[in-house]
């Protein structure tokens, strides 16, 4: 099941990438929706206004269940929020999104210190140090955006909805990273 729901939204974001969206019919999906949700994916993602995860897949209401927030992190509210998805509503795939030129992860590699943001920094900041090394500034946030992506998908794992449900095979966890120009790289399945 997950490969073909992964096959359709790689598809999706195939469209999407090329200008050649699906026309969608709203108002009936409403209606359809209105006794319940049974979306294809559980997609945590950067809360970043150019990142929208039904648009990059090409899909219709009800079809994702998303988690946004700053640098794709999770908290334990985050962590619960995806439990949901993916033990009470079934979906096959739990994705983590990063995307390039990531404003927190960005934030984390310079160190940034203010009010609320420092959370989100501090959450960040092993995976920018994991790859901090003096290099390239650019190519080593690229490299913590990935790493990032990898460490939330950790922490997945270790919730006890979420590995029972990847040890009886029901979800699959796979690591995505977003491009500008509107693609997807599956970056760890």
């Amino acid at each position: 099941m997950e490969s073909e729901t992964l096959a359709k939204l790689m598809e999706g974001n195939r469209r999407y990438v090329e200008g050649l969206t699906s026309q969608k019919d709203l108002k009936g999906k409403r209606e359809e929706t209105k006794t319940g949700q049974h979306p294809l994916a559980t997609v945590i993602c950067c809360s970043d206004s150019r990142v929208v995860p039904e648009y990059i897949f090409d899909t219709n209401l009800g079809e994702i269940f998303t988690i946004a927030n700053a640098g794709n992190i999770v908290s334990d509210i985050d962590i619960g929020s995806a439990e949901y998805g993916v033990g009470h509503l079934h979906t096959p795939l739990l994705i983590v999104m990063g995307h390039e030129k990531c404003g927190a992860v960005t934030a984390a590699y310079d160190g940034h210190d203010e009010s609320k943001i420092t959370k989100i920094v501090k959450k960040i900041a092993p995976c920018v140090n994991k790859v901090k090394k003096g290099g390239e500034r650019t190519s080593e946030i690229e490299q913590a955006v990935v790493a990032n992506v990898k460490a939330v998908m950790r922490k997945l794992k270790k919730s006890p909805i979420v590995k029972k449900a990847l040890d009886e095979d029901r979800v699959k966890i796979i690591g995505m990273k977003y491009y500008f120009d509107g693609r997807i790289e599956v970056i760890s399945k």
